[in-house]
């Protein structure tokens, strides 16, 4: 069985705690985060490629061989002349992360600016992926160049994904953020929400009522992300379903525990696993994450795939 998944996003210099007080040097960013799970996990005959934009400059040299050498694919990413990659430092207390961001000369911004490129990698693609951070950074006009393609690609069947994963600061008007991000659910066929997002800046207040929510959008599957509480599947009209999250034994970083859910996830889909036991599946994963520093977490340290 062959396939293929593109993901489309930003891919940020990561700054990571250390022993000693020190940082280290990382590449990551939700998107991102999502296609190193899915590659990991992909079944065999199946690839993951990565949509982007960096610079010409030695850290996107650097990143660009990292993202190789995770085996996921960089032929969709460009290079843009005086650009270069963002940068986002990782603060973390009992576990619970937040973030410092420097990426006003990101070149990420600029990924949706080639249409003809954009049209070509989707069309070459059985999924595609992408966040409410993809389209935070973009201007307007390129969030409709992609909404459009990722229109064009629901429309003959290809399996489009969106995780919400709303970020506020990212905007500069609140009422436009649920405006662009209701515009993204729309394009797609599968919904990866986190129910606190959505209970925070929509309102809901049950993972039901989002359920409904983007039903009503046009969604036909949505799993719904509830930290220690769950993942709840609805998938077409079929009976709606909760999966329980794994056991932790220690929480040391959260960051990418969605995105190791959404990756591994899609990849067990793509297997042909049923959304009840992909997200089972995922759920085991998410736990081990955020047992380490990071957000991206070798193989070896994450229980065993099939």
């Amino acid at each position: 069985m062959a396939g293929s998944m593109l993901s489309i996003g930003e891919c940020m210099v990561e700054l990571m705690q250390a022993e000693g007080g020190m940082l280290r040097k990382g590449y990551a960013g939700d998107t991102f985060n999502t296609a190193y799970y899915a590659r990991l996990f992909a079944p065999a005959g199946w690839t993951v490629e990565y949509l982007t934009a960096v610079g010409t400059d030695v850290v996107s040299d650097e990143m660009l061989s990292f993202i190789e050498g995770t085996r996921v694919g960089t032929a969709h990413i460009a290079r843009i002349e005086g650009r270069m990659p963002g940068l986002y430092m990782i603060h973390l207390k009992e576990g619970e992360r937040s973030f410092s961001y420097w990426r006003s000369t990101s070149a990420a911004k600029l990924l949706a600016d080639d249409p003809d490129r954009l049209r070509k990698a989707i069309g070459s693609a059985d999924v595609v992926f992408f966040s409410g951070i993809t389209l935070a950074i973009l201007a307007a006009d390129a969030v409709e160049t992609l909404l459009s393609e990722l229109r064009r690609a629901k429309a003959t069947g290809k399996r489009v994904v969106f995780d919400p994963n709303i970020r506020p600061r990212l905007w500069d008007d609140v009422a436009r953020m649920r405006v662009t991000i209701e515009a993204g659910a729309r394009a797609a066929t599968l919904l990866l929400p986190s129910f606190d997002d959505e209970a925070t800046h929509f309102g809901d207040a049950s993972v039901g009522s989002t359920i409904e929510r983007y039903r009503a959008l046009g969604v036909a599957d949505i799993a719904v992300k509830d930290g220690a509480n769950g993942v709840t599947l609805q998938f077409g009209e079929g009976a709606r379903q909760h999966i329980p999250a794994a056991p932790v034994a220690r929480i040391v970083d959260t960051t990418s525990a969605g995105d190791s859910f959404n990756g591994s996830f899609l990849a067990h889909l793509a297997a042909g696993d049923t959304p009840a036991d992909a997200a089972a599946f995922a759920a085991r994963i998410a736990a081990a994450v955020i047992g380490h520093h990071g957000a991206l977490v070798e193989r070896e340290k994450l229980p065993t795939v099939w």
